[in-house]
Parts: C-alpha cells; structure tokens; sequence
C-alpha cells in the first residue's frame, strides 16, 4: 500500500511536470496577464511585497461573503467560503508568488442570458475557480498553472490553472495562435 506521503511527493513532481510543460506551451491565460499588469506598472505603491494581491484575495472573499452568487446552491457556497479561508491562511502567500489571481481563486463562469431551469453554475470546470472545485479537500501542493488536492482516500486530483480540458487542446482556438 502507497502511504499518503508518498503520494504527495508524486503529486508535487507531477504538478512541477507539468507546469514546465505549461509555459513550454505558452500556458498563461491572456486573462491572467491583464489581471497582473496594473501590479507591474507600478500603479499601487505597496510596502510589502504582493500585498496589492493578497488585498485583492481578501476583497473578492469579502465580496463573496455578502450573498450567495446567482445559481449557486447555498451550501456550496457556504462550503466555498470555508475553503477559500483555510487556503488563504495557508497558500495565500505562495499563490501571490506563483501569480494565482482572485479570479483563478474564487472565479465563476458567467451566467447565460436565458439559462435553462437545469443550469449549473458549478457545472463549468472551466470556468470555475480553484476554491469552489475543493470541497472540503485540502490543497497539497501549488505550482505556477496546478494545484494538487488530497481527496480523503488518499488520492489525488489535479486542478489545472490554465489549459483546463473543456477549453480543448492548444490550438483549438484562435486565441491559442496570438
């Protein structure tokens, strides 16, 4: 039998795998760089290093906390803000670092204009921020592009920044050639 250490220590090659194969590929998000840009202008004098960014965190959980979004079940939500708190105590810092913003964190996708009495919010992976897909999971290791959550058998589930498999493979939009 695989102890749990063993299977964190796989999951953090596998996640440093396939984060050099992510920006190989060219695997930051045009969103993500607009999202990090007002940082690298300097727009923000801030005396501690990425506090601009941990700011941001805490304000889009504080937003979060005023109401439950449209079409999100209550009790995801309340889960959600769990989740979102016990990350940020523990990852906040090394997410900054990384480049993880608000959006990858605590993002929704969009509601539809007239969406259909059985739509789900949390039904689009690629859409989704990191903190609505952990569940009550605890994060185990965070890369540039992935996290790696601890299902409580043991396993492991890889959640992917970037290239997330319902956006398809690179190329297969046009925003892949920019």
């Amino acid at each position: 039998m695989v102890e749990t250490a063993d299977l964190k220590l796989l999951a953090r090659r596998v996640l440093e795998r396939d984060s050099a194969r992510d920006t190989r590929r060219g695997g930051v998000s045009r969103g993500c760089l607009e999202q990090r840009e007002p940082a690298r202008q300097g727009l923000a004098t801030v005396s501690e290093p990425g506090a601009l960014v941990r700011a941001a965190y805490d304000r889009c959980l504080a937003a979060l906390q005023e109401r439950c979004p449209d079409l999100v079940d209550e009790s995801c939500w309340q889960r959600t803000l769990e989740d979102g708190r016990q990350f940020l105590a523990q990852w906040a810092d090394r997410a900054r670092a990384l480049g993880w913003t608000a959006q990858d964190l605590f993002g929704l996708p969009p509601v539809p204009e007239k969406p259909a009495p059985n739509y789900r919010r949390l039904s689009r992976y690629d859409g989704t921020g990191l903190a609505w897909q952990l569940r009550g999971r605890a994060v185990v290791a965070l890369t540039e592009a992935t996290a790696a959550i601890e299902n409580p058998t043991g396993a492991i589930n890889i959640y992917r920044k970037n290239n997330k498999p319902a956006l398809g493979p690179i190329g297969d939009t046009f925003d892949d050639f920019r």
